[in-house]
């Protein structure tokens, strides 16, 4: 058994300042792109004319194979001609890992320099000869992958030179590729002398050009004397750039402000978190009554008392992933509700702060909830952008100039705010609607856990003067945290690809408020200081008869139910996780031209198959089993003169592999895409390590120009995917984030239950316990922890064990590293 890597990049681009005009206007029209190790992941929306501008746009990148840099790339963009680059940020891997609370801070800008922007990698075989009569050092350079494009056709022309001392030769040149294949063999003779100099073997990959000088394609440089300690040394090495130091603008290209945090963790082979998983499962399923006390606390209310308020939302998560995974979700909730219902004596308090039962509860909603909360929003937050009317109540807000009746001039404030109200009824109608007719839509396991809550609050509050309160707590979650906020902010919630335009976000806040006033069942209005919201206050009182009916048709389900859905899922299988227009390439027929060739389908993914359709009403459809998945990515742009190409690659029953090409309207939804299709396969066994980033035309491939159809890709397949409310459960990783916040608060946890002072270096827990041995020689509690036993003492001991068998699979790796590196 080994250990495995886990490596996710939290970013959060929040804005820029100060940046230059790039437009006769004197302003420009900024976007970030972002990318990992010089592949595209993101980007923003556009802000225009603005030199300020605000984005607010955060990614989770889930990375398994690691990272060396992530870059942000701040663009001006043009209507007319290439877009402007106004500058770049780029951020080494092991600078971001240094900081243990992340990165939040203004980054000043630098100059793009072509030299610096090297990528991809070459795989070279070095050896030195030596024998009575001469020496040399020999360079095979067999093939190199990924390339920076560098000519107009979006390729290069490239060839190698392999340098020592005043030593140098050269490969041929292959043309228009980004994947040349050389295998070819460069001599070098030396001096005798030369055997015993501290040089640098160096070998430089650059793009001939007929006129002008060559372009710099990147460079990778060799200690000599690595030769002397391995006569035959062969790898693949990571090409860098001419010069290491970017050229610094002193701040004149302006900044951005970035949040960017970096988690990697080793996870252990599952047997070692099972003590742990046993601990937090016996805490919901056999809890302590009334109230647990310091001498019976369990592993969670532990587990809360050592997390931050930093961690506590990241902890909720993870809990929520691991009580899915046990099937126990609804128990978990009920615990904390309960005991957060039990400790609160005034109900207009009553999960108001950010608990850890607050938390959970909102991240156990997008876990579950997202395909419902985009049935019941989409349709009326498409239909508030497409219409882009200008509303506004606030007369210290409203602009006359906005609004104009044909040749009317313009209106008055009065007729303003007539508009403004009869418009925002009639949205704020068609929310409630749509939300107080979706009984039936809503997940069954939403519906028992609210079952609950509500049982829990009748129980607690029996005052005639508290019969709301059943309700508010349930609407206060459903309303004030679920669907207010992503009415407020639809691209967070992925109902939306581009962040509101200005009067367009201003609609989506008052509908916002109005909706959060639904939510509070109308107990608050006039109580504010927007008195100015009054003219919507009936439609808002008509409405709290009809959310107090759905709340109840919501709640009468039978709790059994949930047993029957599967334990590991987020979703069952006929839940669609992704839908929408692509164009997939067309493969009969002749090709005249390529950009005619892609058609508009209509897409589904779930995590069985990949469905396609003339429209979303075509009977007619065809099918791709996600378990026939071999690989899904990028398409090189000159494959077909496009962009935003993606190939999805299947094997039939006859291993025989086939390729279809569909086309994305932007580098999100393509990457949305293909995040998607890869968690839905990421335990396909039939997954390739390599593909072909072009297409097979003409007798050839377009990108390593190699003519054989079935030669084997010649770069290496990606695995990175975007964090998500779709994310597969992993029960390891999940683990092992709960561990790492417990060892945190483990010094915390020994003063207070054990008596430890907080130097000490032992505890208790480990003298009462003496672990036993696993098959491979590791440690396990879970068969020695007595019922008598403290929690506190327990869960120390399970931490302590598990924090052993870190140390124990490190060890080992680092003497198996030192072994390979000897042999």
């Amino acid at each position: 058994m080994k250990m495995t890597k886990n490596t996710s990049l939290y970013f959060r681009i929040v804005e820029g300042r100060n940046l230059p005009a790039k437009d006769v206007t004197g302003t420009s029209d900024p976007y970030c792109i972002v990318k990992v190790d010089n592949e595209v992941v993101a980007r923003t929306a556009t802000v225009w004319k603005n030199l300020n501008p605000f984005w607010g746009e955060e990614y989770t990148l889930h990375l398994p194979m690691g990272f060396h840099s992530l870059s942000f790339h701040v663009m001006d963009e043009d209507t007319i001609g290439h877009d402007d680059v106004i500058g770049k940020i780029t951020l080494a891997k092991d600078a971001i890992g240094s900081q243990a609370k992340g990165l939040d801070s203004w980054v000043n800008l630098t100059r793009v320099d072509p030299d610096e922007e090297v990528q991809g990698e070459i795989h070279l075989c070095l050896e030195l000869l030596k024998d009575a009569e001469k020496a040399s050092v020999r360079c095979k350079v067999i093939e190199a992958r990924d390339l920076a494009p560098r000519d107009i056709s979006g390729t290069s022309d490239p060839f190698a030179r392999f340098i020592f001392n005043n030593h140098s030769a050269e490969t041929s040149i292959i043309k228009k590729t980004r994947f040349p294949h050389w295998d070819e063999t460069l001599e070098l003779d030396l001096d005798p002398e030369e055997l015993h100099e501290d040089g640098t073997i160096t070998v430089e990959v650059w793009d001939w050009d007929m006129v002008g000088k060559n372009d710099f394609l990147g460079k990778v440089e060799i200690p000599f004397d690595c030769l002397h300690k391995t006569p035959h040394l062969e790898s693949c090495f990571r090409l860098q750039p001419l010069r290491n130091k970017e050229a610094d603008a002193s701040g004149k290209l302006g900044a951005l402000r970035l949040k960017v945090r970096l988690i990697e963790d080793h996870i252990l082979p599952s047997v070692y978190y099972q003590p742990l998983i046993h601990l937090l499962v016996e805490s919901v399923v056999s809890p302590t009554e009334p109230f647990p006390q310091a001498e019976n606390s369990s592993a969670l209310t532990l587990l809360e008392e050592v997390t931050t308020v930093e961690s506590r939302q990241d902890v909720a998560m993870t809990l929520v992933k691991i009580y899915l995974g046990q099937g126990l979700v609804v128990p978990f909730l009920d615990y904390l509700n309960t005991r957060e219902v039990q400790h609160t004596t005034d109900p207009n308090t009553l999960f108001r702060s950010n608990s850890l039962a607050s938390k959970a509860m909102e991240q156990f909603m997008k876990a579950v909830g997202m395909p419902y909360l985009h049935e019941v929003l989409k349709p009326i937050i498409n239909r508030i952008f497409d219409e882009k009317k200008y509303i506004e109540l606030d007369p210290c807000k409203i602009n006359l100039n906005r609004r104009r009746i044909s040749f009317k001039g313009a209106m008055s404030e009065e007729e303003v705010r007539d508009s403004s109200v009869e418009m925002l009824q009639d949205y704020l109608s068609s929310i409630t609607e749509s939300i107080t007719g979706s009984v039936a839509q809503c997940p069954p396991v939403m519906r028992v856990t609210f079952k609950q809550l509500h049982k829990r609050v009748e129980e607690q509050f029996t005052e005639p003067e508290n019969e709301d309160v059943k309700y508010l707590a349930i609407s206060g979650f459903f309303f004030l945290r679920f669907f207010a906020p992503a009415i407020l902010t639809p691209k967070l919630f992925q109902l939306r690809e581009q962040h509101a335009d200005t009067r367009t976000s201003r609609t989506l806040l008052l509908l916002a408020k109005a909706l959060q006033s639904v939510g509070n069942l109308g107990l608050q209005l006039g109580q504010g200081k927007e008195q100015w919201m009054e003219p919507l206050h009936p439609i808002i009182r008509l409405s709290v008869a009809k959310v107090k009916d759905f709340l109840d048709k919501l709640i009468d389900i039978d709790h059994d139910i949930v047993s029957e859905l599967p334990q590991r899922a987020v979703f069952t299988s006929s839940v669609t996780v992704k839908e929408g227009y692509l164009h997939k390439f067309k493969t009969e027929g002749p090709q005249l031209l390529s950009r005619f060739a892609f058609k508009k389908r209509y897409f589904w993914l779930t995590s069985e198959t990949l469905t396609y359709a003339k429209t979303p009403d075509w009977q007619v459809r065809s099918s791709i089993p996600i378990q026939c998945v071999c690989a899904v990515e990028r398409v090189d742009e000159n494959a077909f003169q496009q962009q935003n190409v993606m190939q999805l690659i299947t094997q039939n029953n006859d291993r025989q592999l086939h390729i279809i090409y569909i086309q994305c309207k932007n580098v999100n939804e393509l990457n949305q895409w293909m995040s998607a299709i890869r968690k839905v396969s990421i335990y396909n066994e039939c997954m390739l390590p390599s593909f072909h980033p072009g297409t097979h035309r003409s007798g050839k491939w377009t990108c390593c120009l190699q003519a054989d159809r079935t030669v084997t890709g010649c770069s290496r397949t990606h695995s990175v995917t975007l964090g998500d409310w779709s994310d597969p459960l992993d029960p390891d990783v999940e683990t092992q984030t709960i561990f790492k916040q417990l060892i945190q608060g483990r010094d915390k946890l020994r003063k207070k239950y054990l008596g430890v002072p907080e130097s000490s270096q032992t505890s208790n827990a480990q003298q009462v316990i003496s672990p036993n041995s696993h098959q491979d020689g590791a440690k396990s509690t879970v068969n020695l922890i007595k019922p008598g036993m403290s929690a506190a003492a327990r869960l120390l001991a399970v931490i302590e064990d598990l924090e052993r068998a870190h140390a124990t699979f490190q060890r080992r790796e680092n003497e198996n590293d030192a072994s390979v590196i000897t042999n």
